[in-house]
């Protein structure tokens, strides 16, 4: 082999390796996960806010009350399965 396919072998395998580590660290860590996809959801909520208030608000203001607004749902939502369902907790 060349010295360059065997700089490109070596360069695929080493992203590989951190592609298995991310992917073994996602399975351990949800964190993560949840605030990337709260954060894409913010990403429909917040144009939505901003032409609901008809313009009135700023987009950097839209997209602190989309936020605001994902994380009181999420917080409703875990305590009501923690009032009524409390052995899991």
């Amino acid at each position: 082999m060349k010295p360059v396919q065997i700089r490109r072998a070596l360069a695929l395998s080493q992203v590989l390796e951190e592609i298995t580590e991310i992917w073994c660290q996602w399975r351990r860590q949800k964190l993560p996960l949840y605030l990337f996809l709260a954060m894409c959801f913010n990403l429909v909520v917040a144009p939505l806010v901003y032409a609901a208030t008809g313009e009135q608000l700023s987009r950097s203001q839209s997209w602190g009350l989309g936020l605001l607004g994902l994380v009181t749902l999420g917080l409703s939502i875990y305590l009501f399965f923690v009032m009524f369902v409390p052995e899991k907790f």
